[in-house]
């Protein structure tokens, strides 16, 4: 990440902050623009509650003294921030190259509204523009998983990192699946979560009321649904 991409990310972190007011309950997400706004929450001083999508975001929050509560002490969310690897038009969004999608989308899924924060280069036309699709799986059921969703005309590889099995926080494994244009995500979700073992996909369809993108510019545009 240039000096630029970051300058870019801490000023988006900033611009984020303005949502959030004294007392609230709020979504920390996971990645580069979500720390940027830990980053910007945590030097603000303000009140707030934080429900970390990650075991990266609850330490940096908790380094930073941030308040933080689990699902069971704060089952409606305020607000919940976060990035995303891409965003189309009608702000679908594709997550979970950082690996924590299905928390994320738990933490979301409980929230009054989401915000997501992104640099411009994550906008595409169409979903499936970076020819990725990350979907967690149960260890057991990987053989399985691997027939179906290849059924499902996706190519299925597991994730590794330094040759050995990337494991999520929920000690489950992760499908990096090459996909082309994915015309219908809301279906394509549906399809995928159907089968045993799928725990979460990286598609998020209409679940975004905001996005925050940081433009090369160096303006912050905010985009809402179409």
């Amino acid at each position: 990440m240039g000096h630029d991409a970051h300058d870019q990310m801490e000023a988006l972190g900033k611009f984020a902050l303005r949502q959030v007011r004294r007392h609230q309950t709020i979504g920390l997400g996971t990645g580069r623009a979500a720390s940027a706004f830990i980053n910007a929450l945590g030097q603000s001083l303000l009140a707030v509650r934080g429900v970390p999508t990650s075991r990266a975001s609850e330490e940096l929050a908790r380094a930073l003294g941030i308040q933080l509560v689990s699902l069971a002490d704060a089952p409606k969310i305020d607000l919940d921030f976060d990035g995303a690897d891409e965003v189309d038009p009608r702000l679908n969004l594709i997550k979970g190259y950082g690996g924590a999608l299905v928390r994320e989308k738990i933490v979301a899924a409980s929230s009054r509204k989401v915000i997501i924060l992104v640099g411009e280069e994550k906008l595409v036309r169409k979903l499936g523009a970076r020819g990725r699709l990350p979907i967690e799986v149960l260890p057991f059921a990987v053989p399985l998983a691997t027939r179906k969703v290849a059924a499902l005309g996706l190519k299925p590889a597991l994730r590794r990192i330094d040759g050995a099995d990337f494991v999520t926080d929920n000690g489950n494994l992760i499908f990096d699946c090459a996909v082309k244009e994915i015309h219908n995500p809301a279906r394509l979700d549906r399809d995928l979560r159907s089968i045993p073992g799928v725990l979460g996909t990286g598609i998020f369809a209409a679940m975004a009321q905001v996005v925050m993108v940081a433009m090369k510019s160096g303006e912050i545009k905010t985009l809402r649904p179409r």
